[in-house]
């Protein structure tokens, strides 16, 4: 299969996906396979909910619609432009095995998709907590290019024989895979969080899209916002104000029952939270916060901060905000990146392409 079938197939499968979205699910006329995969594919969605309840149909739909915003023609050669792709066929491909996360839907996409795309074989080991929606896309790319039959392979076994591993876990399990895979090229992700950097001059606007950076998946993923930065003597009303809209999550079962477990084990250990009914706010140096709760930290001066921040990297998936001294992501945006924006900062296609 020569590289632009590959991004051809991509491709269509994005002009698939661009019928599951929060506006609805609407059938479209002349998308490929669409009589076999449309209703298996429907049906899927709501067997992710009964499988993991976090997993709702608005956070499924949500990523469906993300994925298909991002899988273009136009995106994916903009993404691979910087690569030398073309001769990939001339050489002999490898197996590379892909262990999946499964805190939000679909979390393992892009390591799929940069494995194919480059030319190699995918041995997926998912998560049990995510493994309803990606073998029906699988089955859908083999559908439209025959010759990803040959290249796409589930397990839930040990694996078997790989060349190079792609593995995400925690800080605990990343020990383990850099043991075990030792004597492999690898790509080792370990726990990461994203953070805002507040100055007190945001706009209701700015504030309302970092709602969605925290709200989003009900924060499960890492791309999501669980700890604020903001100068000294902030007016947390302001914040509480603007992200009032998102106040129907405390509906959803899980998440309160979060909020209630979370909150009673703050309160028996004697900490002082800020709260408005369905996100508390506590006072911590940790990256890493509770379902339904923001950690905070004040600063005095951004260029510390920065510094600060710096030192930290390694905990930090990504930054909010819009500071000028600090390398930020617009508000509203972190779980909707862009192909080239890579997990951890490393290039997975760069990696892939030098285990030929």
């Amino acid at each position: 299969m020569d590289f632009n079938a590959r991004i051809n197939a991509f491709t269509t499968l994005g002009n698939f996906l661009s019928q599951f979205s929060n506006k609805g699910i609407i059938k479209k006329n002349n998308i490929e396979k669409n009589e076999i995969f449309f209703d298996l594919f429907s049906d899927q969605i709501n067997m992710a909910y009964i499988h993991n309840s976090w997993f709702t149909k608005e956070q499924v739909l949500f990523a469906c619609e993300s994925w298909s915003t991002v899988l273009t023609k136009e995106n994916i050669t903009k993404w691979l432009a910087n690569y030398n792709l073309e001769d990939v066929n001339t050489k002999t491909p490898k197996s590379v095995a892909i262990i999946m996360a499964g805190n939000i839907p679909l979390v393992g996409f892009h390591d799929f998709l940069s494995v194919l795309i480059s030319g190699h074989k995918a041995i997926i080991k998912q998560s049990t907590s995510d493994n309803i929606l990606l073998p029906i896309l699988a089955k859908y790319l083999m559908e439209i290019e025959a010759e990803f039959k040959g290249k796409i392979e589930f397990t839930t076994e040990r694996i078997p024989h790989f060349d190079a591993v792609i593995a995400t876990g925690s800080n605990n399990t990343a020990r383990y895979f850099e043991y075990y895979f030792k004597d492999k090229p690898s790509i080792i992700r370990k726990n990461r969080n994203s953070a805002a950097v507040l100055t007190g001059h945001e706009t209701n606007e700015e504030l309302l899209a970092l709602g969605e950076d925290i709200f989003r998946y009900y924060g499960l993923g890492c791309r999501n916002v669980s700890k604020l930065f903001v100068p000294k003597d902030y007016d947390f009303d302001i914040f509480f104000k603007a992200i009032y809209a998102y106040k129907e999550i405390i509906e959803e079962k899980k998440y309160a029952n979060n909020y209630d477990y979370n909150k009673a084990i703050f309160l028996m250990s004697l900490f002082k939270l800020i709260e408005n009914g369905f996100l508390m706010l506590k006072k911590d140096e940790s990256f890493s916060s509770p379902i339904a709760t923001l950690f905070y930290e004040e600063y005095e001066d951004l260029n510390k901060l920065r510094n600060y921040l710096s030192n930290k990297k390694d905990q930090i998936q990504c930054l909010v905000g819009n500071v000028s001294v600090i390398t930020t992501v617009r508000f509203g945006l972190t779980q909707k990146p862009q192909l080239w924006e890579y997990a951890d900062n490393i290039d997975t296609v760069d990696f892939l392409l030098k285990i030929y």
